[in-house]
């Protein structure tokens, strides 16, 4: 018999502390975008929030869908080389990442999760 392989961890217990945080801040737009994503209520997708990858923890991903949702507030317009970065490091780890303003949310959620449901198809990641 072969010895056993260790699976390497898919985040550190760093992230997962920082996951745990942000979850209890939410955002009004995370609040309300999670009301229609949790409990497998988009076309029985499982959703997680603050899902910690690697150093990251993304707002919304469905690990099985290989979906990332990431909302955005005006502090991100001052950290687009961060939020590059970010993307690019998921993308390496087979994730498709959609992003959202945080006003797109509040004001066209049907838009929103038209656009959700459109990136769970698989042809819509190429």
């Amino acid at each position: 018999m072969g010895a056993i392989v260790p699976r390497p961890k898919r985040s550190n217990p760093k992230t997962k502390h920082q996951a745990i945080k942000l979850r209890k801040e939410s955002t009004p737009a995370e609040i309300k975008l999670w009301t229609y994503l949790r409990g497998n209520k988009l076309n029985g997708v499982n959703f997680r929030r603050q899902h910690a990858i690697g150093n990251y923890a993304p707002d919304f991903c469905s690990p099985k869908a290989k979906l990332i949702i990431e909302l955005d507030g005006g502090q991100h317009v001052e950290q687009e080389e961060y939020d590059r970065e970010r993307t690019k490091y998921l993308e390496s780890q087979g994730y498709h990442v959609i992003r959202f303003w945080n006003n797109q949310v509040m004001n066209d959620i049907d838009g929103v999760i038209h656009a959700i449901i459109l990136a769970m198809e698989p042809e819509s990641h190429f």
